[in-house]
C-alpha cells in the first residue's frame, strides 16, 4: 500500500482535486502528502494538516527535487515538461533515483507521437508544436529511465465531470478534451493499485469529444 506520495507542482489545479480527494477519502486516510511547489503560502490552508509536509523548490533545481524525494513511495508530477532538454524531467528521475523511488506518474499533452487524427490534431500541432519536443523527450526518458513510470498524455482541459475513455502509446488518440476530474481520477486509481497502467503512456480524453475540430470546454 503506497504510503507516502510526493505532488510536484501541487498548486496546480489537477494536483489540488488529488489532494483533496487523498485528504477526504477513507480509502486514503493513511497516505501521507509532500507537496511541493514554488511558494508553500499558496497551500497554506493544509499546513496545520498532521498528513500534509508543504516543501518549497524547484523542479529545475536538482538539490530541491533529491530533497523532496526522502521516504517517498510515489511521484505525480503535476506540470509538462517544456524546459530545455526536458531538464526537469531529468532532475525527477536523479532524484528518484538518489532516493530509491521507484513509482511516477508524469503530465504530458496530446499529439507527442502524431497520434491526434483529423482536423483537431492539425489545429493542435499548429498550436502547441513549439512546446512538443521537449514534451515528447520527457516521455522518452521516463520509458528508458528504469522506472515505473506512467505517462499521462493530457487532451485540452475542461471543468466538466469524470468521463474519458483511455488510449495507448501506438493508438489513435480518441477524444480532443477532457476533465481536470478526469485526470485526478486515473492518478487516484494508480494510487490505490500501483501496477494499475505501469510502464505506459497513455492518453486521456472525453470520447463524446471525438470529431470536433476545436477544444471542448
Amino acid at each position: 500500500m503506497i504510503k507516502n506520495i510526493l505532488i510536484m507542482a501541487a498548486n496546480g489545479q489537477i494536483s489540488r482535486l488529488i489532494e483533496n480527494q487523498i485528504l477526504n477519502d477513507d480509502q486514503f486516510a493513511n497516505v501521507h502528502l509532500t507537496l511541493f511547489l514554488r511558494h508553500q503560502s499558496r497551500l497554506a490552508q493544509l499546513a496545520k494538516n498532521p498528513r500534509v509536509t508543504l516543501v518549497e523548490g524547484s523542479l529545475d533545481r536538482l538539490d530541491d527535487v533529491k530533497k523532496a524525494m526522502v521516504d517517498q513511495d510515489l511521484v505525480f508530477v503535476g506540470v509538462v515538461d517544456h524546459s530545455k532538454g526536458s531538464q526537469q524531467t531529468q532532475n525527477v528521475i536523479a532524484g528518484m533515483k538518489a532516493g530509491h523511488v521507484q513509482r511516477v506518474i508524469y503530465t504530458n499533452v496530446l499529439g507527442i507521437y502524431n497520434e491526434v487524427p483529423g482536423a483537431f490534431g492539425k489545429w493542435n500541432k499548429a498550436t502547441i508544436g513549439n512546446g512538443l519536443p521537449s514534451a515528447l523527450k520527457s516521455d522518452q526518458l521516463l520509458e528508458q529511465s528504469g522506472l515505473d513510470y506512467t505517462t499521462l498524455r493530457l487532451p485540452w482541459l475542461n471543468d466538466r465531470d469524470v468521463k474519458y475513455q483511455l488510449t495507448h502509446k501506438d493508438e489513435t488518440y480518441v477524444g480532443v478534451s477532457g476533465s481536470r476530474k478526469s485526470v485526478a481520477d486515473v492518478v487516484l486509481k494508480i494510487i490505490a493499485d500501483p501496477d494499475y497502467l505501469k510502464k505506459d503512456s497513455v492518453g486521456i480524453a472525453d470520447p463524446d469529444t471525438a470529431g470536433s475540430d476545436r477544444p471542448v470546454y
